[in-house]
């Protein structure tokens, strides 16, 4: 078997002093601006409506079906509590999606104390 070496691409070096420079300029340089990639979602009131009540149908399917497993088996397993403990969280986090608490909350400007 013959091995093939591959051949990397010639890079420029540059010494320690221009590796500084060129360190000192890029942190002169402002930051890219930040995109917001959830700005559109959270601005969609349909795109939040569907995804949120996806996920607490979802929370009421998963607690529905272990309440059908303690209605036949009659004794609750520890697998039994974790599945209507991750129908909660499933329907908690679509409550979440669909209220959008991010951003609503103002802060209270807190003022010099009157005496």
């Amino acid at each position: 078997m013959v091995k093939q070496t591959e051949q990397l691409p010639q890079t420029n070096h540059l010494s320690a002093a221009q590796c500084q420079q060129h360190r000192r300029n890029r942190q002169d340089e402002p930051p890219p601006p930040a995109s917001q990639p959830g700005s559109k979602f959270r601005s969609c009131w349909s795109c939040r409506l569907v995804s949120g009540g996806g996920l607490i149908l979802a929370g009421a399917y998963v607690f529905m079906e272990a309440r059908n497993v303690m209605r036949r088996c009659g004794t609750t397993s520890m697998g039994t509590v974790a599945q209507i403990t991750f129908a909660a969280s499933l329907a908690a986090w679509g409550i979440v999606i669909v209220a959008d608490p991010v951003g609503k909350a103002q802060r209270k400007d807190v003022g010099t104390p009157s005496t």
